[in-house]
């Protein structure tokens, strides 16, 4: 089966799911009311120099302050203050141009950086840099240095900075490579006019939106099929592969089908189930995820598989599907931070090698960047993964308030979205005139008010009268879509 990008869009949320062979790895999600920060550059204001912690606190726009630590100042301003120490480098109430590298989450600020860099399809620069690189998945000699060379080439003609060619530009021809650094290149220079004209605590420059993400960071050569299920979507990401990535507007295609497009491949199933903490395994195990603000805990059990021939080869075959499983999870939970893996406790080492091999051969698929450690003498694995957004559950959930946040629940605005795609699933299998929609008293609450303009348009785009009733058993994930 074909590698396929499947994006769903709903004027309150942008879903994109990658689905491999078949089976959805990744799913990104983005909301009209919460986007995300990461790549936005501003012009910001320090509002707070904190030398006991090497940082300070920036004012960005928004009500909390984003941290600025004094290893992410780029090196031509240590440089020229001579020192290392927040205190002499920054002041409060200085004016400086820094980039959003991970979102804000829980009761975390933002994290910010002044060594700006900006993405392509093919290419990322970096202003302030005097050295360029190229991507560690970029195994070849022969294709390095001939990237290099091309860097090298086009910084001497034309700019100053460096360059980091990615993982998509390996056996690119040098026309495209050139053509993407000179538009970047462009851009820089248009953003430094904005740097120029714009006051303190204002968006200078703001990353793509995610549909338009997807065809830059998320395309690979094995993807075969971009499926869209918004027109007017699809005529944006058409108009800008066709200028910038004129290879993939062929594999372009708008979804008109009336199954919604994520049931195609059983994606809302699969987001479903990875909100749960327990992950059953084909052969009987099962995998418990433990998701906290220090980080993520991973415990491999045999369950119900007892294996045919010893207790050994028992616990290997499952920690060696576990691997295999457990990466996919992350990727689709987008858990990061520091992870920790409780593989079953294995006597044979030639098997603790193999386990580790499988794992480290699943993770050269994701696309985070990954650290991991060897099977320790308990049979654990610290590895570190990445993290720029929130995970699936802190986008989807929020704290359980009737155990006191011991455990999480959907959100009312998450259930509010369900709810509408549930109506225009039932409309289009059912003829009908009018339904009532059962729901908790928060989520009718929200669907009166902030949600209220979305249900006036979905009861005019589909002829059909929506009436709505608070059921007080209901938890605020509990609803009933009732054909009248």
């Amino acid at each position: 089966m074909s590698d396929e990008i499947l994006v769903n869009i709903t004027p309150e949320e942008t879903r994109v799911a990658v689905v491999e062979n078949g089976i959805v790895q990744e799913v990104i999600i983005e909301r009209s009311r919460k986007k995300g920060l990461v790549g936005n550059i501003y012009k910001g204001e320090v509002c707070r120099v904190l030398p006991g912690m090497h940082a300070a606190f920036v004012d960005i726009g928004f009500e909390w302050g984003a941290f600025l630590h004094v290893s992410d100042l780029n090196c031509r301003d240590r440089e020229n203050q001579g020192s290392e120490d927040i205190d002499h480098l920054l002041r409060e109430r200085q004016e400086l141009v820094v980039q959003v590298i991970k979102d804000p989450l829980g009761s975390k600020g933002a994290r910010l950086t002044t060594k700006l860099s900006i993405p392509s399809r093919y290419m990322v620069y970096m202003p302030y840099s005097d050295t360029s690189g190229l991507s560690l998945r970029i195994e070849n000699e022969i294709e390095r240095e001939r990237l290099k060379a091309c860097i090298d080439k086009f910084k001497d003609e034309f700019s100053s900075g460096g360059f980091i060619a990615r993982t998509a530009a390996e056996c690119v021809d040098e026309e495209y490579l050139r053509s993407d650094m000179m538009f970047l290149v462009k851009l820089w220079h248009s953003i430094c006019e904005r740097m120029h004209r714009s006051s303190s605590k204002t968006l200078i420059h703001g990353d793509l939106p995610l549909s338009i993400r997807a065809l830059r960071d998320l395309y690979r050569k094995k993807v075969e099929k971009i499926r869209v299920d918004s027109k007017e979507t699809y005529q944006q990401m058409v108009k800008f592969s066709e200028e910038f990535l004129p290879d993939v507007t062929p594999m372009m295609e708008h979804y008109s089908g009336e199954r919604p497009i994520f049931d195609m491949f059983s994606i809302e199933d699969d987001i479903q189930k990875a909100l749960a903490r327990k992950v059953f395994l084909k052969s009987g195990g099962y995998l418990v995820f433990d998701q906290n603000e220090a980080m993520t805990t991973i415990d491999v059990n045999t369950g119900g598989y007892v294996g045919k021939r010893s207790l050994e080869e028992t616990i290997f075959k499952t920690n060696l599907e576990a691997a295999q499983t457990l990466v996919r999870q992350l990727r689709l939970r987008n858990l990061g931070g520091i992870i920790i893996i409780d593989f079953i406790d294995m006597q044979d080492d030639d098997h603790k090698i193999q386990v580790m091999r499988e794992l480290e051969k699943n993770l050269e698929k994701d696309h985070a960047k990954t650290c991991i450690s060897e099977v320790s003498t308990l049979g654990l694995v610290e590895m570190t993964r990445k993290r720029t957004r929130g995970s699936l559950e802190n986008i989807l959930c929020e704290s359980c308030s009737s155990c006191d946040g011991r455990g999480v629940l959907k959100t009312a605005e998450t259930t509010c979205l369900e709810i509408f795609r549930e109506i225009i699933r039932e409309v289009r299998q059912y003829s009908m005139d009018s339904l009532l929609v059962l729901a908790s008293n928060d989520v009718v609450e929200r669907l009166l008010d902030e949600e209220a303009a979305t249900l006036a348009e979905l009861e005019k785009f589909l002829s059909v009268r929506i009436r709505i009733r608070a059921e007080i058993h209901y938890t605020q994930e509990q609803y009933d879509v009732v054909i009248l």
